[in-house]
């Protein structure tokens, strides 16, 4: 596999509110110093809502030597907005490239679901439920509508995204957006496992990679509690939010924590991507914000369990393995290392 990477979070943004409060330059190139010398990645996927915060991520990562994956995640905005965030972002990836660094410009992430005008629904699980709940006929014309309607926006993209940056191009799709892959330079998929699709998720990698672009994994990963493996895209579920802010509040129940089955689930993947043909992997993700892990009280307080970070956020004090971050790693961090050390 050519590019060993993993997914930084700079701070998802919605309705004006950042899921990354503290963005700390200092911090910022120390975890990324780590993902290269620890981690022994050769690649990471800069992702977030904030344009400062991708440029400067990106450019403490170009400097540690990482192919750098440019990649605007816009959140519940209308295709305009969209375009203006990509043209922003753009003119700013080009400007690193042109600095010699490796850039590869990501177009956005699961637009369809994540953003407004492509299907009906007021939140992207409402979104993915009123597509999927349709009688099989509907659904089919529905996936072939939003396959017209995605592949027209993406063309304007691809358009908007040329005119700025000179380096390559891609975006991050789901399977059922039926994206038209002519004018991108690399075809890239949200690619989760679940149980329903286990048996034959190999296959499908190893299908997918019969393209003749190479072929880049982004999205995959899953939580520390037993089970969220099964789970697939739905990994998330067990989360409480607060119905104003949007925040994480709570788990809905109790779940086992589960540390080894979330390292062994992204060994797993990681093992299938390098041996069925994928050019780039990106695990999702290092850490996630808003989730911290609060081993004492309450097990339903603890939302590291459900965060799909390979570290864990602590609260107040800073961890043991680094002393001058405020996280500790999972079983996942070694897990990763050592698959990419190999």
């Amino acid at each position: 596999m050519r590019a060993r990477g993993m997914t930084y979070d700079t701070g998802f943004v919605l309705r004006g509110r950042t899921s990354r409060e503290r963005f700390d330059p200092a911090v910022v190139r120390r975890e990324l110093a780590i993902i290269r010398d620890d981690l022994h990645c050769n690649a990471v996927q800069i992702i977030g809502g904030d344009p400062d915060r991708l440029e400067l991520a990106a450019g403490a990562a170009a400097a540690l030597g990482l192919e750098v994956w440019f990649s605007p995640y816009p959140l519940e905005l209308d295709p305009e907005r969209i375009l203006a965030l990509f043209r922003d972002c753009a003119e700013r990836a080009e400007r690193l490239r042109r600095q010699g660094a490796a850039v590869v410009f990501v177009a956005g992430v699961e637009l369809s679901v994540m953003n407004r005008g492509f299907l009906p629904g007021d939140s992207p699980e409402e979104r993915v439920e009123l597509l999927m709940a349709s009688r099989p006929e509907q659904r089919a014309a529905a996936v072939r509508d939003l396959g017209a309607r995605i592949n027209g926006f993406l063309r304007d993209a691809v358009t908007t995204v040329r005119e700025r940056f000179r380096g390559r191009l891609t975006y991050a799709s789901i399977q059922f957006e039926q994206v038209d892959w002519t004018p991108f330079d690399i075809v890239t998929y949200e690619l989760i496992r679940s149980a329903e699709v286990a048996d034959r998720f190999r296959d499908a990698v190893r299908t997918l990679a019969r393209d003749p672009k190479p072929l880049a994994i982004t999205g995959f990963g899953t939580a520390a509690y037993r089970g969220a493996g099964d789970r697939g895209g739905r990994v998330l579920e067990v989360v409480e939010y607060d119905p104003e802010t949007g925040l994480p509040v709570r788990l809905n129940g109790a779940y086992e924590r589960d540390e080894a089955g979330q390292a062994a689930y992204l060994s797993e993947l990681l093992e299938i991507f390098e041996t069925e043909g994928v050019d780039s992997a990106f695990v999702f993700l290092f850490a996630l914000p808003g989730f911290p892990h609060r081993p004492d009280g309450d097990p339903r307080d603890d939302l590291d369990r459900a965060s799909m970070g390979i570290v864990r956020i602590l609260e107040g004090h800073r961890g043991r393995t680094y002393p001058d971050m405020e996280w500790e790693p999972k079983a996942a961090f070694a897990a990763v290392a050592r698959r990419y050390r190999r």
